[in-house]
C-alpha cells in the first residue's frame, strides 16, 4: 500500500472516530482532512493541473498519460498521478491534479490563490453551462458516496432539483470559481490557462503548448498519437473495457448499458442547449454574460471570444 492509500485509510478512521459529532462538524473535519491531504501533494508537485470538476480534466489527463508512456517507454496502462510515473523515470514531472475545492479548508487561503504561488500551474477552464450539465449527469449516474454531504447540492431524494434548477444553482458557483482565479492570476507567476473549447478545436497545438509548459516537449508525431489515443471513440471503448483498471473509478461507467453514465459522455461544446428550452438557455446565457469575467471569452449564446494573455509569467 502506497503513502496516499495509507493516508486515505487514516482519514476515514479519523472521520469514523468523529461520527458522534453533529453533521456540520463532521463535514468541516472531512474537508479539513482532505485539504491537508491535498496540501501535502501540492508541496511535492513539479506541476499542478487545476480545474473545476467536469471541465475535461480526465480527457487531458489521458492525453498527457499516453504521451509520457510513449516518450519514456512505459508499458503500464495507469493514469498519470503525482508519483507513479516519476518513480519509473525521474525526468517525468510530479503532476498534481486538483479541483481546488479543499485546500482552503486546511490552509485558510479562501480569499486568494496563495496556495499556488511559486508553483507551475495549468488552469483548465470550460463553459460553466456545459460544466453544470455534465455535473448533473455525473451526480445522477456516477455518484460518489464518499463525497455525500460535502457537496453544495444533491440530485436525488424528495427535493431533487430538475436539470434546469440544478444549472441555475451550479452555474453561479462555477462563475465564482473562475472569477476568483482571474482576480489573482497576476500573483500566480507561472500560469498557463487552457480553455476546453480550444483544446477540442486545436488539440495538437494546445497539447504541444501544455507539454512544453510542463517541461516535457514532444514531436508532432508523438503528440498526434496521444491525441488520437484519447479520441472520443477510443476513450469510450477503453472505458467500456475498464482498460485503466476496474479499481480506478475515474474511467469506469456507472452502468455499461447507459451512455449517460460514462465518464466520456458527449464531449460536445455548447451541448447544454440540447437540454433546455429557448427561454431557459436565454436565462443561463444572461447569467454568464452578467457575472463571468470577460477574460474567459464566454459570452451570450455561448459565443467564445479569443482568450487573451492566456499565459501569465513573472514580470
Amino acid at each position: 500500500m502506497g503513502q496516499w492509500g495509507a493516508n486515505k485509510i487514516l482519514r476515514h478512521a479519523t472521520l469514523y472516530s468523529l461520527s458522534f459529532l453533529p453533521k456540520e462538524r463532521q463535514v468541516r473535519a472531512n474537508r479539513w482532512l482532505r485539504g491537508r491531504h491535498e496540501f501535502r501533494k501540492l508541496r511535492q508537485a513539479d506541476c499542478v493541473i487545476v480545474s473545476f470538476p467536469k471541465s475535461g480534466r480526465t480527457w487531458m489527463r489521458v492525453m498527457i498519460t499516453r504521451f509520457l508512456q510513449t516518450k519514456f517507454g512505459l508499458d503500464e496502462m495507469k493514469l498519470l498521478g503525482l508519483k507513479n510515473m516519476h518513480k519509473k523515470n525521474r525526468a517525468i514531472p510530479r503532476v498534481f491534479f486538483t479541483h481546488d475545492n479543499y485546500l482552503k479548508d486546511y490552509t485558510g487561503n479562501s480569499e486568494s490563490k496563495a496556495d499556488f504561488y511559486g508553483k507551475k500551474v495549468v488552469l483548465l477552464v470550460r463553459d460553466p453551462r456545459d460544466v453544470a450539465v455534465s455535473s448533473f449527469h455525473q451526480r445522477t449516474y456516477r455518484p460518489n458516496p464518499a463525497k455525500r454531504g460535502l457537496r453544495d447540492i444533491e440530485v436525488d431524494g424528495e427535493n431533487a432539483p430538475s436539470l434546469f434548477e440544478f444549472a441555475c444553482f451550479r452555474v453561479p458557483n462555477i462563475v465564482a470559481y473562475l472569477n476568483a482565479w482571474q482576480a489573482d492570476m497576476s500573483n500566480v507567476k507561472d500560469l498557463l490557462v487552457v480553455r476546453y473549447e480550444d483544446l477540442r478545436t486545436h488539440p495538437h497545438e494546445k497539447m504541444a503548448e501544455i507539454l512544453s509548459f510542463m517541461g516535457v516537449p514532444g514531436t508532432d508525431e508523438a503528440i498526434a498519437e496521444a491525441v488520437e489515443f484519447a479520441s472520443f471513440k477510443n476513450l469510450k471503448k477503453l472505458e467500456s473495457q475498464n482498460a485503466f483498471g476496474s479499481g480506478d473509478r475515474r474511467m469506469v461507467p456507472g452502468d455499461s448499458k447507459n451512455p449517460e453514465s460514462y465518464k466520456v459522455r458527449r464531449a460536445k461544446v455548447g451541448g447544454y442547449r440540447d437540454y433546455f428550452t429557448d427561454e431557459e438557455v436565454a436565462e443561463l446565457d444572461a447569467l454568464v454574460s452578467r457575472k463571468l469575467s470577460t477574460y474567459f471569452g464566454y459570452g451570450d449564446g455561448g459565443v467564445i471570444a479569443p482568450l487573451e494573455n492566456a499565459k501569465t509569467v513573472a514580470a
